[in-house]
C-alpha cells in the first residue's frame, strides 16, 4: 500500500492518501481531488437541494474558497494544532509557524 500526497483543489490542502482511496475520492467529486472537510461541505450543499449536481457544488465550493486570503482548510487546522499544543502544555511554537497556502496553489 503506497502513500501519496494530493492536493485538494479547492482550498490547496494537502493530504497523504492511498492510491486507492484517491480514487475513489476523484470518481465522487468529478475526476478532482477534495481534501475530508471540502467533500463534505460539497456533499452538505448536494444533500440540501442547493445545488442539482455534485460537479455544480464543487464548482461553487472553489469558488467560495478562492475567496478567502487564508483557506478555511488550514484555519481549521491551525485551531486543532493549537488546541493540541495546549492540551500537550507546548504553547512555544504555536505562534512561531503559521502555515499559508503557498503560491503556487491554483483556484479556479
Amino acid at each position: 500500500m503506497e502513500i501519496e500526497s494530493v492536493r485538494c483543489e479547492c482550498c490547496g490542502l494537502m493530504e497523504d492518501c492511498t492510491q486507492d482511496y484517491i480514487s475513489e475520492v476523484k470518481s465522487n467529486f468529478g475526476n478532482k481531488w477534495l481534501c475530508g472537510l471540502c467533500s463534505e461541505a460539497v456533499r452538505d450543499e448536494v444533500s440540501r437541494h442547493k445545488m442539482t449536481t455534485v460537479d455544480e457544488a464543487v464548482r461553487a465550493h472553489m469558488s467560495f474558497c478562492g475567496k478567502f486570503k487564508d483557506n478555511p482548510a488550514v484555519l481549521v487546522a491551525d485551531g486543532m494544532r493549537q488546541m493540541l499544543r495546549r492540551r500537550s502544555g507546548d504553547l512555544t511554537s504555536s505562534t512561531s509557524k503559521k502555515v499559508g497556502r503557498s503560491n503556487s496553489t491554483k483556484l479556479y
